[in-house]
């Protein structure tokens, strides 16, 4: 083949390539080749030229409507676990037990007795009071009949009644005095281990037992500061303990405290829970679960959500069938939808297959569409 003939071939095929026309007069070395390009069509890839064989019709493109969500603000931390109320007893006084009436996981009644102390000086004490009573009482009686035949002077019967007066309150100091030596609990709960038996010598910084009412439980944990306006006494609350993830109570917030704490920027929040049934312990660890609803926004499916330096876009579909490229700003992904703050409206249609070769302005076909 002369290289007339060839060159005429290699444009012949760049023609083709190009969508063009090939005319061939076969007139030996005198062959004419008539070469043109086809009419470019602005594709859908932003208006380059179509390079494919009758490429008008627009990109074909799978899309999805855009929805509408709220923003879940979600807060998960761990708190520990108190006692509504406990309380650590110790003997008012020294002493030594006489009787242990309680013992270690019992429940108990406010005014119930759990042991007692010798007492045998302190009611020696009251007797002696009681008596000094007595004889107050009688010489103020006696002073009154002298009095009526003015064989004493007011002075007199005056200082007998200040007499009588200062034995009744000794009768109450001894009363106090032996009410000491009698150990109970100040309040309806349920007693810890105790090590206490009768003999034992105990002083007023010796805890003989630990009460705790249980009835209720205090748990206490810490919120960021980005939440303090959300948290509020009286708040419902998902509580669940640690070592059992099946077990789910509701707590109610009760108290906030008044500042946060400068060193972690958190807040220190006390919910508290209902133990009725007795399942939970003071101490245990819980994971607390509040969800704060917000805002509502414009959702679209993640494989819409296209990055380019400025940030995220989205390609929307217009009325007119042509793509057009949407700003938008993540507010929160989830897992089959993503919140974003754009100029989106509910049922529009954004591009999530075909991405690629989609361009500003460029005419789009959506699959199973016309």
């Amino acid at each position: 083949m002369s290289l007339w003939k060839q060159s005429a071939l290699a444009l012949a095929l760049i023609a083709l390539a190009g969508g063009g026309w090939l005319v061939w007069h076969p007139a030996g070395e005198g062959t004419r080749v008539q070469l043109g390009l086809a009419e470019a069509s602005e594709s859908s890839g932003g208006g380059r030229p179509g390079f494919g064989f009758g490429g008008g019709g627009g990109t074909l493109v799978v899309t999805d409507q855009v929805g509408e969500g709220v923003i879940n603000d979600r807060l998960t931390a761990i708190g520990d676990g108190a006692a509504l109320r406990s309380v650590s007893i110790n003997p008012e006084v020294s002493g030594r037990i006489t009787e242990v009436l309680r013992g270690s996981g019992d429940r108990v009644e406010a005014g119930d007795v759990i042991a007692r102390m010798d007492a045998s000086s302190e009611r020696i004490a009251l007797d002696r009071a009681r008596l000094a009573v007595r004889d107050a009482e009688n010489r103020v009686e006696r002073l009154t009949r002298m009095q009526q035949g003015n064989s004493i002077t007011q002075v007199e019967r005056v200082e007998a009644e200040s007499a009588l007066e200062s034995a009744r309150l000794a009768v109450r100091e001894a009363e106090l005095a032996l009410s000491r030596r009698t150990i109970t609990a100040p309040f309806g709960g349920v007693l810890g281990i105790m090590s206490l038996e009768p003999g034992s010598l105990v002083g007023s910084q010796d805890e003989v037992a630990r009460l705790d009412d249980r009835s209720d439980l205090l748990v206490e944990f810490r919120v960021p500061e980005r939440f303090v306006g959300a948290i509020a006494v009286g708040r419902a609350i998902d509580v669940t303990p640690v070592s059992n993830p099946a077990l789910e109570v509701t707590g109610e917030i009760t108290a906030i405290d008044s500042r946060l704490e400068a060193d972690s920027r958190t807040l220190r929040v006390q919910a508290r829970v209902d133990n009725e049934a007795d399942r939970l312990r003071p101490g245990m660890s819980f994971i607390l679960d509040l969800q704060f609803a917000g805002d509502t926004f414009p959702t679209v499916n993640p494989l819409a959500v296209q990055w380019r330096s400025e940030g995220a876009y989205v390609w929307r579909v217009n009325s007119e069938g042509e793509a057009e490229q949407v700003p938008v700003r993540i507010i929160q992904r989830n897992s089959d939808a993503v919140l974003v703050d754009a100029p989106l409206q509910p049922g529009d249609e954004v591009v999530t297959e075909g991405v690629q070769s989609v361009r500003a302005g460029a005419a789009v076909r959506q699959a199973g569409g016309s």
